[in-house]
């Protein structure tokens, strides 16, 4: 046989197959066209159906000298071919379109067979198709189903008359074809391609939260992202700032893998890779799955991110807290700072006044000194100093810092003494750096006396003595201000807040008793009864001393006496003691009138240690006026009491001059007001009638006023 023979037998069985070429066909078809190694001559050799590509491979390797062996093989592969055309092998017959059914997981999908007499008493066969091999799954025989033991046996179920076949709970497992088919009277075959869908979980995304240098070379791990549990595998996209990221070369990166769990379903991570610059230390990160449902298209997004972005530092400066003037006392805090991430390693530094060195400061962060309280020692100028330590480059910035301070207050003279009558000057000084305001106060009123450095007290008396205060304060700066105390003594002999006093107190209980007295030289305090004394310095001429002592008959009766001296004279204070019992009102229900005894002035009281408890002006009011109102109530019920005995007739009414009016039936319910004077009856000859005529005698004063005209 001739090889253009055999070419021409080989074409015309090729044609008649009705088998579609295989890859292996088409790709040499596809390089004959490009002009490859296949020659133009074979090209009807390329229609030759079947499986292998044994013969192209020959004639590809030597298209121009064709053996006797290479003519036989030709021979044989052809009319193989051609046997399994004529025999109709199943699988190779072109197979028509699968009806598509898209469920839900988890939901129950309807296979319908769909053949017009799937319906009544037909025979039905359920088959699912897997890797191209059919499994019978159900079976219908006189409208009633029966499942076939497998995987399918507990979930399928016949609806209606037998022409659907209901699957439950869905899984990714059962996307595969489905086949009825029918034997009477004729073999039909419905298939249907079932379709599940999942919707993934919410995205998860994961930070690479080491960060990224700028000037990395290779793009790095900027985030991962999981979507978990989907199916069919979602679609997964970038964006940074709202706008997607796509694949650029040595720039931007996206890594997807998937993972198929043991239900089927698919979890997808995808990592994004990156190089970023300095601007993107603000951007912000997320991804975005895409996924389909029978319903339609839908997305998921992930939140938002922003990966720490490395670079170095191109400036420092320093910030100082608070901010506006200093001034001695606050916290201040010098702070280092760069525009550079991470930040470099700060070191801060002093200048010396003496040297003019810079000086290392010792600081317990990094980057952060802390003056408190800050002081005028704390003014000069201060140094930060940053260094990368990965590029080891150095950066400084210097700022000077004052701290406003007043200082050395003194007043002169600093012990201030004058005799009584006498006048005196005091004197303030005090150092700042801004300019100063002086004023001066009196210490236990706080009333400003005097503004300005110099203060007059003319015509001393006694009260005059005691503290003074000198205020040195800046205006430029608030708040800025230091007070000197300095304390006048005025001589003389002491002063006790009273004379007399009285104490209420119970018998056999141990009470204190307390005396007061002022005076220049200071004066002490002695008591004419033994007990334990407790002296206290109020000031540098006032001692206040208190007694604690038991109550006895013999101190009820005598008292106690405190006796206070000094060089220039004494003064004593007796405070007698009154038990209180039943018929003793307390110290702190009688008045004022019943307890004060002190013969001392007005202002001497206001002073007085007295353990007396007086009335205020507010309670003597209230006191009074529960009394008036106590009466009131007591008049009122008397009143009533009165007339209710009236009115029964018990309380008869025998005063002359009165007078009984008799009234006729019809106008006793007229109503007539008796009108009584309590004028004496030797006062009525004083009043005289119209007429001039004096009263009779007999008339009382007493008179009736007829009011029915």
């Amino acid at each position: 046989m001739q090889k253009e023979d055999l070419r021409r037998w080989a074409k015309l069985r090729g044609s008649q197959c009705r088998g579609p070429p295989t890859r292996l066909q088409l790709a040499g078809r596809e390089r004959g066209a490009r002009g490859g190694a296949w020659p133009p001559s074979h090209a009807p050799l390329t229609s030759v159906p079947g499986r292998s590509g044994l013969l192209h491979l020959a004639f590809a390797l030597r298209p121009g000298s064709m053996k006797l062996t290479e003519f036989l093989c030709a021979f044989l592969f052809a009319a193989w071919c051609c046997c399994r055309c004529a025999a109709g092998v199943p699988g190779e017959a072109e197979q028509p379109v699968p009806e598509q059914l898209e469920v839900d997981v988890g939901s129950t999908a309807l296979l319908k067979c769909g053949l017009s007499h799937a319906q009544g008493n037909v025979s039905v066969d359920w088959f699912s198709v897997h890797k191209e091999k059919p499994t019978l799954i159900y079976r219908v025989r006189q409208g009633q189903g029966q499942s076939e033991p497998g995987e399918y046996q507990h979930r399928l179920s016949l609806q209606g008359r037998g022409g659907t076949l209901a699957l439950a709970q869905v899984t990714p497992h059962d996307e595969r074809i489905f086949l009825c088919q029918s034997k009477r009277p004729q073999s039909q075959k419905h298939r249907i391609q079932l379709q599940v869908y999942k919707a993934p979980e919410e995205p998860s995304i994961q930070v690479n939260t080491v960060g990224i240098s700028v000037n990395s070379e290779e793009p790095e791990e900027v985030a991962t992202c999981v979507g978990r549990n989907g199916y069919p595998i979602p679609q997964v996209t970038w964006y940074k700032n709202r706008l997607p990221l796509k694949e650029e070369k040595n720039s931007v990166h996206i890594q997807s893998s998937q993972i198929v769990e043991s239900s089927g379903l698919y979890t997808l991570k995808s990592v994004l890779k990156a190089r970023l610059v300095k601007e993107d230390k603000d951007a912000h990160f997320y991804c975005e799955l895409s996924y389909r449902l029978p319903s339609g298209g839908y997305m998921k997004e992930s939140k938002d991110v922003t990966v720490p972005v490395l670079y170095p530092a191109e400036k420092v400066w320093m910030e100082v807290l608070p901010t506006g003037k200093l001034k001695e006392g606050d916290r201040v805090e010098i702070k280092c700072l760069a525009d550079g991430n991470p930040p470099p390693h700060f070191t801060i530094s002093k200048q010396n006044l003496i040297t003019k060195k810079m000086e290392e400061q010792a600081t317990e962060h990094d980057g952060l000194l802390v003056l408190e309280p800050a002081r005028k020692e704390h003014s000069g100028l201060y140094e930060c100093q940053g260094l990368d330590l990965d590029t080891m480059m150095s950066l400084n910035e210097e700022q000077e810092l004052l701290v406003n301070y007043v200082s050395d207050v003194r007043v002169s003279p600093s012990t201030p003494e004058s005799q009584e009558g006498s006048s005196l000057t005091l004197t303030c000084e005090a150092e700042s750096n801004q300019a100063l305001e002086f004023h001066w106060l009196r210490e236990k009123t706080g009333k400003v006396l005097e503004k300005g450095s110099v203060l007059q007290l003319h015509s001393l008396k006694r009260e005059a003595g005691g503290g003074y205060l000198c205020v040195a304060s800046v205006p430029s700066v608030p708040g800025l201000n230091h007070t000197q105390r300095v304390n006048v003594a005025i001589y003389g002999s002491p002063w006790m807040a009273s004379k007399e006093k009285k104490l209420w107190v119970k018998e056999n209980e141990v009470t204190s008793l307390s005396c007061e007295a002022l005076g220049h030289p200071r004066p002490t305090i002695s008591w004419n009864v033994n007990g334990t004394v407790h002296e206290e310095d109020k000031d540098p001429q006032r001692v206040l001393s208190t007694l604690s002592v038991l109550v006895t008959p013999e101190l009820l009766e005598t008292g106690a006496e405190c006796v206070a001296s000094n060089s220039l004279g004494r003064n004593t204070t007796v405070i007698f003691l009154e038990l209180v019992n039943l018929t003793t009102l307390p110290p702190d229900s009688t008045t004022s009138t019943h307890l004060s005894t002190s013969t001392a002035s007005a202002h001497a009281r206001a002073n007085s240690t007295s353990t007396e408890k007086k009335l205020t002006e507010s309670e003597s009011k209230g006191v009074v006026i529960v009394a008036v109102i106590v009466c009131i109530l007591v008049l009122a019920v008397l009143g009533a009491v009165l007339y209710f005995f009236y009115k029964k007739g018990k309380l008869p009414c025998g005063r002359s001059g009165k007078q009984e009016i008799t009234l006729s039936p019809s106008r006793k319910s007229e109503i007539v007001v008796e009108v009584k004077s309590d004028k004496l009856p030797e006062e009525m000859g004083l009043l005289q009638g119209s007429n001039g005529d004096k009263r009779a005698p007999g008339d009382q004063g007493e008179k009736y006023i007829d009011l029915r005209h």
